[in-house]
């Protein structure tokens, strides 16, 4: 059974291999595609409108811990692929 994540831009559950992991290291979000790198993650759908839905509420910040502000030109700039 596939482990299941909840998407900090839509809230939906969904499984983990549908969503991308984003980690900040150094106040700055990167996009975890391996999901490997160490430290809390935030579970994101890959699609345009979740993506701007957890920056629009910085959702990040919170699903991360993170207090200071976060750079998310990483995140932003990452190509869309339609929510499934």
């Amino acid at each position: 059974m596939e482990p299941v994540r909840t998407c900090v831009g839509c809230r939906t559950r969904a499984p983990r291999s549908a969503l991308l992991r984003v980690v900040s290291q150094n106040d700055v979000l990167i996009i975890d595609e391996r999901a490997v790198l160490p430290g809390r993650g935030a579970w994101v759908h890959p699609a345009p409108e979740c993506i701007d839905a957890a920056l629009r509420r910085r959702a990040f910040g919170r699903a991360l811990r993170v207090s200071s502000d976060l750079d998310t030109r990483n995140i932003e700039q990452h190509p869309p692929r339609n929510k499934g």
